[in-house]
C-alpha cells in the first residue's frame, strides 16, 4: 500500500502541502477561538510548517527529477529542524526547569517599548513554552508537531529514496 502511495509524489506533496496549511489552521484555531496564547517555540514550529507547506506545494509542480529530490531533501532538512524544536519544546514540557522564561506578556511589550520594537516581539509569542494547555490521546500540541514533522520527514526521505532508485 505505502509504495503504490510513493509511486505519485505529486500527490504526496499535495497532501502534505494541505495538511500544513491544515495544521497552521488549527494552531490559529486554537490561538484565537480557544485561547491559548503560543511561545516561542510554538512560533518557530509554525515557520517550519509554513516552509515545508511551501516547499511542498513548489515541489509538487516540479517535473524533473532533479527538483523533486532537491525540493524533498529541503523539506527533510526544515522537517528536521521544525522536529527538533517541538522534541525540545516537549522535553521542557515534561521536565520544566525551575524558573521558565519564555517571552513577555503582550501589553507589557506594548507599554515598555516603543512600537517598533513591540511589533516584531509580538511574532515571538508570549506563552510559557514548559505548559500544557491542550493534549489529544494524551499527547501535547509540541509531542503531536514532532509527530508531524517526523512524519513528514520520513515520507519525503522515502520519495528521496524511490526516486534515486528509478
Amino acid at each position: 500500500m505505502l509504495m503504490n502511495v510513493l509511486d505519485h509524489p505529486r500527490r504526496v506533496l499535495a497532501l502534505v502541502c494541505a495538511a500544513c496549511i491544515a495544521m497552521l489552521a488549527f494552531g490559529l484555531y486554537l490561538q484565537h477561538v480557544v485561547g491559548l496564547e503560543p511561545c516561542p517555540m510554538c512560533i518557530v514550529q509554525r515557520y517550519a510548517l509554513v516552509l515545508v507547506g511551501i516547499v511542498a506545494g513548489i515541489t509538487a509542480l516540479a517535473t524533473r527529477k532533479s527538483l523533486l529530490v532537491i525540493g524533498l531533501g529541503l523539506m527533510t532538512v526544515l522537517s528536521g529542524l521544525g522536529a527538533f524544536v517541538a522534541a525540545r519544546q516537549s522535553f521542557l514540557q515534561w521536565y520544566p526547569p525551575e524558573i521558565a522564561s519564555c517571552g513577555r506578556d503582550l501589553y507589557g511589550m506594548i507599554e515598555t517599548f516603543p512600537l517598533k520594537r513591540a511589533i516584531p516581539m509580538i511574532f515571538k509569542g508570549s506563552g510559557d513554552c514548559t505548559k500544557i494547555d491542550w493534549t489529544f490521546l494524551g499527547l501535547s500540541i509540541a509531542n503531536w508537531s514532532f509527530v508531524c514533522f517526523v512524519v513528514i520527514a520520513a515520507l519525503a526521505i522515502a520519495l528521496v529514496v524511490r526516486r534515486l532508485k528509478k
